[in-house]
């Protein structure tokens, strides 16, 4: 469902958009890379709590001095280990930041992105090494005008670091800047807070609303349940 009441694209030059949740399907990378790691040490935990588990233990390895987000990703497969009673090999912690350059698009991502660049100069700002970033970037078909990452910034979303640079590279007002993000936490709170407008691409998930990322609370201005959905109302 779409919620734009008399909302005016058209006064905006760039659309930036988070990546990993948003245009790739992190949930399914995410599910079967950690599951298996598990499996295999008798740990079983449902979808839902997967993903909040995940959540909760990458926001809080991401909060503290600025790290790779392999070795973030790392830290989060030892997490499941701390909670859950088991002591992941170095394979394991490796296997979901290798798993990464192969999570792959929803369906409607670049099709639409496509969409948007006919109208819209287009960004990501995205909590990722930039190495992991251009593997990725192929599988989405479109040139980026700007690219910004958490390895370029040295700051993980929600921090306002990454916002702050990409602000400075895009060097247009808020008001010529719209933001769209799968997580209310990384994304919609931080946009806010520095007057970007924003659109909450709230795609379906077995956790609702949420899905891996930290739960949060904030009003965007847009909400969508998909990215075809946001070219229909902006392109």
């Amino acid at each position: 469902m779409v919620y734009c009441l008399a909302f005016d694209f058209s006064r905006f030059r760039i659309i930036t958009f988070d990546c990993y949740g948003t245009l790739i399907d992190w949930e399914t990378g995410i599910l079967e890379a950690v599951r298996p790691i598990l499996s295999a040490h008798g740990a079983h935990l449902i979808d839902a709590e997967m993903l909040r588990v995940y959540g909760e233990i990458e926001a809080d390895e991401e909060s503290g001095e600025y790290r790779s987000y392999q070795e973030i990703l790392r830290a989060v497969v030892r997490g499941f280990g701390t909670r859950l009673g088991f002591a992941p090999t170095t394979h394991e912690q490796q296997s979901l930041p290798d798993s990464l350059p192969n999570w792959k698009p929803f369906p409607d991502s670049v099709a639409a992105l496509k969409r948007l660049k006919a109208k819209f100069n287009l960004g990501i700002l995205s909590n990722v090494d930039d190495e992991l970033f251009s593997a990725t970037a192929r599988r989405l078909e479109v040139n980026f005008d700007h690219v910004i990452t958490a390895a370029q910034a040295r700051a993980y979303k929600p921090s306002l670091k990454l916002f702050q640079l990409a602000q400075s590279r895009i060097g247009l007002p808020p008001q010529e800047w719209l933001h769209a993000a799968q997580s209310v936490y990384h994304d919609v709170v931080p946009g806010r807070s520095l007057g970007l407008s924003t659109v909450w691409v709230n795609r379906p998930s077995s956790r609702p609303n949420a899905g891996a990322a930290k739960q949060s609370s904030a009003t965007p201005d847009v909400t969508v349940s998909s990215l075809k959905e946001l070219a229909d109302i902006a392109a």
